[in-house]
């Protein structure tokens, strides 16, 4: 609040110009890096951009690590990771950050909440033993897996997970 032109202010209280910040530069987004346009680059290592999508790690663990059936030599935290890197595109598909739906549907489809067919779990062990280190290993997981079957539920996949070959590209993972 200012005070009237007729109140004394001690020299103390006055405002210096050392104190007075300059009109800041005009700045523009002209970097190499800089992303034009509305819609981000797709392909390749580029993921599946989406908010939030650490939250699917955190949800994997708090909800389901102590539900995850696992087969001979497999890890929990490497099942969790890698449904939740599945989980993470399937929300971005949706345009929203992941949920437990999507976590207990990627874990379903690979057979993590039981009753997987012998096959499925002879295919994914080696698939995703040690993915939470191999960044070339989660994107081939998550590419192997159509956004038709992402746009489906678990209990969807439930029901046909006998026939889990036909939710996934093979020839890609």
């Amino acid at each position: 609040m200012t005070q009237p032109s007729f109140a004394p202010v001690p020299e103390a209280d006055t405002v210096r110009p050392a104190y007075r910040l300059r009109t800041p530069v005009d700045w523009r987004a002209n970097r190499v890096a800089d992303l034009h346009g509305a819609n981000p680059p797709q392909g390749g290592a580029f993921g599946s951009p989406g908010p939030d999508q650490g939250y699917a790690l955190k949800l994997g663990h708090d909800l389901f690590s102590q539900k995850v059936v696992l087969g001979p030599g497999e890890r929990a935290d490497d099942a969790i990771h890698g449904c939740a890197m599945v989980a993470s595109a399937r929300a971005a598909l949706f345009g929203r950050a992941p949920v437990a739906p999507d976590l207990e549907m990627a874990l379903t489809l690979f057979g993590f909440l039981g009753d997987a067919p012998e096959d499925l779990v002879t295919w994914r062990a080696s698939r995703f033993s040690a993915i939470a280190h191999h960044y070339a290993e989660q994107r081939r997981i998550v590419a192997c897996v159509p956004e038709a079957t992402l746009r489906m539920n678990a209990e969807q996949v439930c029901e046909k997970l006998p026939d889990w070959k036909e939710f996934l590209d093979l020839s890609v993972a």
